[in-house]
């Protein structure tokens, strides 16, 4: 995927842009892989899997490729951008509860009663190995990067990539940043309680992370810092993408650019901020635009 400057972020700021992978997310990296290193007899099983949207739009994408059948359960108040996504790549999207955490229960019944292989959009050490390479393009363009910042949900893609990262450079600063509505890592990395909504820009990173995810112990050993961005700092991010960077990404896309705008992270090293998905309804958009600054 592209990498571009972003000078009104900083002298030495660039954007990686998995909003424009297939699917406009970093999603199909990890849900392809995963697929790819299943053995046959689980392949031939079908796929479920639980999303609030990329991951179910990655995983339709990668088992059409291999021709695999795949059903994804998603939150009712899914974004419709990412519900129709899974269909026109072939996919079935399975509508169940409000939540992401009602979708994954639903989808682990599935996989227990119906036999299905199921791929975790974060707990599976294939998803977390295609993640991370994103973070071995980012070194291939920019070797002498001094600082990463990456989206966290339930943390696959910021493990793969700062597993990656310090695996090759190992003085590399790798940040992560939680939308403050959804601080699951945050509390679980400085034993914290900030309070969960479900009701948030950043709906790409959603709900509780699993317990015993393989994702925690990476992010602990791996990732220098974990940093939270506000409702108001997302939107503010989502319009300047679209202004400035003439880009349309998601809230949970741009929660790096948040850190940096709002002060949550200084603008003090080379750095590369990854927006990790560009799915959003516009009526979302609009209203977001709408909003007095």
């Amino acid at each position: 995927t592209p990498i571009e400057p972003a000078p009104g972020l900083g002298r030495h700021v660039w954007l990686k842009l998995e909003n424009a992978n297939k699917t406009h997310s970093f999603k199909v990296r990890g849900a392809l892989n995963a697929m790819l290193a299943l053995p046959a007899a689980a392949q031939a099983k079908g796929i479920v899997a639980a999303s609030s949207g990329n991951h179910a739009q990655g995983v339709a994408y990668a088992a059409a490729l291999l021709g695999l059948d795949a059903r994804i359960v998603m939150p009712t108040g899914t974004a419709r951008r990412k519900i129709a996504g899974v269909a026109r790549y072939g996919g079935e999207a399975i509508l169940h509860g409000e939540i992401y955490d009602d979708a994954e229960r639903e989808a682990r019944r599935l996989e227990r009663e119906g036999g299905f292989t199921y791929i975790s959009p974060y707990n599976n050490a294939d998803v977390i190995a295609g993640g991370g390479t994103v973070g071995l393009e980012i070194l291939d363009a920019l070797p002498e990067i001094e600082r990463v910042i990456v989206p966290v949900g339930g943390g696959g893609l910021i493990s793969g990539i700062a597993l990656a990262l310090k695996s090759l450079k190992p003085g590399i600063e790798v940040t992560g940043v939680n939308a403050a509505a959804s601080p699951d890592m945050f509390n679980l990395i400085y034993q914290t309680n900030h309070p969960l909504s479900h009701h948030t820009l950043a709906d790409a990173l959603p709900g509780d992370i699993e317990a015993g995810s393989l994702t925690i112990e990476l992010t602990r050993r791996r990732v220098d810092q974990i940093v939270l961005v506000d409702e108001a700092a997302i939107a503010e991010a989502m319009r300047w993408m679209l202004a400035e960077q003439g880009w349309l990404a998601e809230g949970g896309g741009v929660v790096g650019i948040a850190a940096l705008q709002s002060g949550a992270v200084r603008a003090d090293r080379s750095t590369a901020i990854v927006v990790s998905g560009g799915n959003v309804d516009l009526d979302v958009i609009a209203a977001i635009l709408a909003q007095p600054r």
